[in-house]
């Protein structure tokens, strides 16, 4: 089975920086709470989204399309910087903005058509605190990081066929967090 493909900078932003950042992209994105179907119900998502590229992107999962927004500007800076950090390169971003500690992510793999076979993804944490779970999709073995506002998790080419991942829920979180996903959409 092996251990996930996976590394963690805890210290990609300095603390001020990744603070600045949430405070203005809460402030300029165009923040959307999207609906899905679950067991024949149409529910909230737990969270509310954006996705920003390279134009014409579109990306697809849970029966929901979304068509890339431009870049903000900071998005742009920051994706040089992972790009030159990690050798990869990214046309794309989903951007997740938790509002608390009631919005989460539900056990998942990013493994959509439009990622390839052998995705990767570099994640970008600022604001709150969160527990992150990898788990085995055969075994059911967890590995569980905290992960930091300014915190950068990149996720290999083999993650996504072996493992999924959440962002549980926590009671005890008031503070805000976004994820920044950067990704390569292969159309």
């Amino acid at each position: 089975m092996g251990k996930p493909e996976y590394w963690l900078k805890d210290d990609f932003l300095p603390e001020q920086t990744a603070k600045s950042l949430l405070t203005q992209l809460i402030k300029d994105i165009d923040w959307r709470q999207e609906t899905i179907s679950m067991f024949g119900k149409t529910i909230n998502m737990p969270r509310l989204q954006a996705f920003m590229g390279d134009g014409g992107i579109e990306y697809s999962y849970s029966k929901l399309t979304m068509t890339a927004e431009a870049w903000h500007p900071e998005l742009i800076k920051l994706k040089g910087k992972i790009e030159d950090l990690t050798g990869n390169t990214f046309n794309s971003a989903l951007i997740n903005y938790y509002r608390n500690g009631q919005d989460s992510m539900s056990w998942h793999q990013d493994n959509e058509h439009e990622l390839g076979k052998k995705p990767i993804i570099a994640s970008l944490s600022l604001g709150a605190t969160r527990k992150f779970v990898l788990r085995h999709i055969e075994s059911r073995e967890k590995h569980e990081l905290q992960l930091h506002s300014g915190s950068l998790l990149w996720m290999g080419p083999t993650l996504q066929s072996a493992w999924q991942h959440s962002l549980p829920k926590s009671k005890v979180i008031e503070e805000p967090r976004i994820n920044i996903t950067f990704r390569q959409i292969k159309y």
